[in-house]
């Protein structure tokens, strides 16, 4: 008998400087498979607005490739109106974390993550200071256990 759920559960992950960048997929599998949903969708979004979400493969050569990426998007040296406001250091991290988004949705079929072979789900600090980052996930789906 299938079994409708929404499951809800957050994470923490400590990244440095940006644009820093973590690997994420374990844990949201980890979270789906506490949810027993069996098929459905997993949402991710990390909360704060100098923080992103997206999927890449995770291989050394992949990742400096979308740090300099993102940093020729929104250079940190450029000017922003925020630093003219605030000081802060960090226009430059809200232009970035703005331009790759902060939530990612995934398919979830047979209790896993359905994503390609070579594919992971990474937490991009763009920061200009090291922060640790809070994931909030809902799943909602079907669970195949019986009441």
């Amino acid at each position: 008998m299938n079994q409708p759920i929404v499951f809800c559960d957050s994470f923490s992950v400590a990244l440095g400087k940006g644009p820093d960048m973590a690997d994420i997929t374990a844990e949201l599998q980890r979270v789906l498979a506490a949810s027993g949903v069996d098929q459905g969708v997993l949402s991710a979004f990390v909360t704060g607005s100098t923080g992103s979400l997206t999927s890449i493969e995770y291989e050394p050569g992949v990742v400096a490739d979308l740090r300099r990426a993102i940093e020729r998007l929104a250079p940190p040296d450029a000017v922003y109106e925020h630093e003219k406001a605030w000081h802060d250091g960090n226009g430059h991290s809200h232009v970035q974390a703005a331009l790759m988004g902060p939530s990612i949705s995934l398919p979830v079929r047979g209790g896993r993550l359905h994503l390609g072979t070579w594919q992971q789900v990474i937490v991009v600090n763009h920061d200009a200071r090291a922060r640790r980052r809070s994931v909030e996930v809902t799943i909602w789906g079907t669970t195949n256990q019986s009441p």
